[in-house]
Parts: C-alpha cells; structure tokens; sequence
C-alpha cells in the first residue's frame, strides 16, 4: 500500500501555532528518567554560546538552544516529547 504525502511546508500552521506560545509552561518528559515536568523546573545553564536545559531529576541534557544573527538552533532529543497548551 502507497500512502500519499505532502512537503514539511504543510505543517507551517501547526508549527506557527505551537511555537508562538509560552515554552516554560510547556510540558516534556525526561529521555533519561522518564520524569515528566513544565520547562520552567529545568537546571539551565546559560555559560556557554547558547543554553543548556538539564533535568532535575536525573541532570540529562533535555534540550540546547544557541542564537545566531536571525537564526536559532533548538535540540529537543533529551525528552521524548513536548505538550504545550493551546488556545481553544
């Protein structure tokens, strides 16, 4: 069986929304420790070229962001997923 597909540029409303609200209310779980908690409890340490969010629980690295001029780069692969809240 063939499923049909379309390019990533189908999700750009569905990104759009996600990424336009508050993150540190967001909701993620742990790779390392399965411990399920908003962004905000994260250890974050911003000495470096970009941030680093470790998780309380078990210090993992849950995600990265570095900044460049107008453009940033976000690794999530510390948490197995992200639930963020959504106006109705």
């Amino acid at each position: 069986m063939t499923y049909a597909w379309v390019d990533g540029n189908e999700m750009a409303g569905t990104m759009r929304e996600v990424f336009a609200v508050d993150m540190t209310v967001a909701r993620g779980r742990c790779v390392g420790c399965g411990l399920e908690a908003p962004v905000a409890e994260a250890h974050v340490f911003d000495r470096a070229p970009g941030l680093v969010a470790r998780c309380p629980g078990c210090d993992s690295v849950l995600m990265r962001v570095v900044r460049g001029p107008g453009r940033a780069w976000l690794d999530l692969r510390g948490m197995t997923y992200v639930e963020v809240q959504l106006p109705d």
